[in-house]
Formats: C-alpha cells, sequence, structure tokens
C-alpha cells in the first residue's frame, strides 16, 4: 500500500513538474535601467523584473538570453526564442512581423546626447556622426528628420558610448530614460535635446514581442500584465527603477 500511494505521489510530482512551462525570452542586456549587467554577471533591470513577475503569474519557467537587438525578431520567428522584452516600442512596421502584448510602460520619448563643449542645438547636426542601435527606429527617424547627418550603427550602445567619448562621433539617439541614466552618470556627457515625442515613428509606449500565432501565450501575457496593473505590482517595479 505505501509503495502504492508513493507511486502515485512521484506520479503526481512528475506531472506538475512537466506541466510547468518553460520559456525562452530574449533580451539586450545593454540597456540600462531596462536590461543590463551587475557586477555578478547578472541581467537585472525594469524589464527583466516584469518578465519574471509575468512568468510568476503563468506559472511558467522563464530562462532570459541576451543577444543583439536586431536578432530579436529573427529569432521570435524562427522559434529560438519564445518571447523578446527590451525596451521595444510597437510600432506598425514591427507588428506586420510580430504580435506585442498590451503596453507595460507607456513612454516612448527619445533624446539625443553629446560631448560637453562640443554640439549645442539639433540643428548643428548636419554633416556630423550620429550614434544609433541596430534594429531600432531611429535610422528611419534620421532619414526623413536629419537626412543629412551621417548615421553610424551599433549592435551595443555601450560600444556607442565608447566612441563619443573618443570623439568618433558627435551624437547618440536613443530612449530619453536611456539617455537619462548616462547624463546622471558621467558629467561629460550632456542633453543635446529635450525628450522628443512622435508617436508615427517610436509608437505608444512598449510591448512584449511574440510570435505570431502563439494566441496561447500572448493571452497569458496579457492578462498577467492587467493583473499586474490592477494588484500595483507594475507601478511598484516602475518606481523601483525609475523614481530614484
Amino acid at each position: 500500500m505505501k509503495k502504492t500511494l508513493l507511486a502515485i505521489c512521484l506520479a503526481g510530482t512528475t506531472f506538475l513538474a512537466q506541466a510547468v512551462d518553460t520559456l525562452t525570452i530574449g533580451t539586450e542586456a545593454t540597456y540600462a535601467p531596462f536590461e543590463f549587467t551587475n557586477e555578478k554577471n547578472e541581467i537585472i533591470g525594469f524589464d527583466i523584473d516584469v518578465i519574471n513577475k509575468i512568468c510568476d503569474e503563468i506559472k511558467a519557467s522563464c530562462k532570459v538570453v541576451n543577444q543583439s537587438f536586431d536578432g530579436l525578431i529573427p529569432s521570435l520567428k524562427t522559434r529560438r526564442i519564445d518571447a523578446a522584452i527590451a525596451g521595444i516600442d510597437i510600432t506598425p512596421e514591427r507588428q506586420k512581423q510580430v504580435d506585442f502584448t498590451k503596453i507595460y510602460y507607456d513612454d516612448s520619448s527619445i533624446q539625443f546626447i553629446t560631448l560637453k563643449d562640443t554640439l549645442t542645438d539639433l540643428e548643428q547636426l548636419k554633416g556630423k556622426r550620429v550614434g544609433i542601435q541596430k534594429g531600432t527606429t531611429y535610422p528611419k527617424y534620421l532619414n526623413e528628420k536629419y537626412p543629412d547627418v551621417k548615421q553610424v550603427s551599433y549592435d551595443s550602445y555601450q560600444y556607442a558610448i565608447l566612441d563619443l567619448k573618443a570623439k568618433r562621433i558627435d551624437a547618440i539617439v536613443s530612449s530619453s530614460i536611456v539617455a537619462g541614466e548616462w547624463l546622471g552618470k558621467d558629467a561629460d556627457i550632456v542633453p543635446l535635446s529635450d525628450k522628443i515625442i512622435d508617436h508615427d515613428f517610436f509608437g505608444e509606449g512598449l510591448g512584449i514581442a511574440i510570435r505570431k500565432g502563439n494566441e496561447k501565450l500572448l493571452n497569458q501575457f496579457d492578462q498577467a500584465i492587467d493583473k499586474l496593473k490592477a494588484n500595483g505590482e507594475l507601478d511598484a517595479i516602475y518606481k523601483k527603477w525609475f523614481n530614484k
């Protein structure tokens, strides 16, 4: 009898273990405070706390993997990852390739930064070198708004910052939150513009990208985001990373 009960318990444990989904979540961990690595080489940040809470809500085991930003959507489409969270603006162009959850962060403003005692106005950008990250919406924006700048593309913004400091480029454009992180840490980096909001280029906010056709996961994530908004946990994560 004891052996029978033990077998039933073990079978139940095995079933529960198998019932927990394992999801691979892609990110690009050089985009503080959204996602970055700490001194222990752990990926942390606002987005990471959000996805961990979502995974808790849907009772999934989630593994976050680091890769280039411009490789996230291709990795989704080829099933190398199940979802991507990396400060991704929801835009019509991206929605043609992947589905997005409900907005979990509603500020998609951008900002230009430069070195102190160099440029002082966006009108001075003509002919200058502006650093951007591959796969972002910024190339299209610069092509239309500042066609005379020389775009310099990077896999990661950390290399753009190094080139800015070495005066190999003249300015960088990024999310205003990320720009604010650099401005707060380095006195030699100064704003070249105020925050710029343009929904035509940058959408209404950030969403988690999910492969088209995966309606089950999309619905699970949306329900979890709704719950995190309702119970105040999403707001608490926001205050942890942005209200310092």
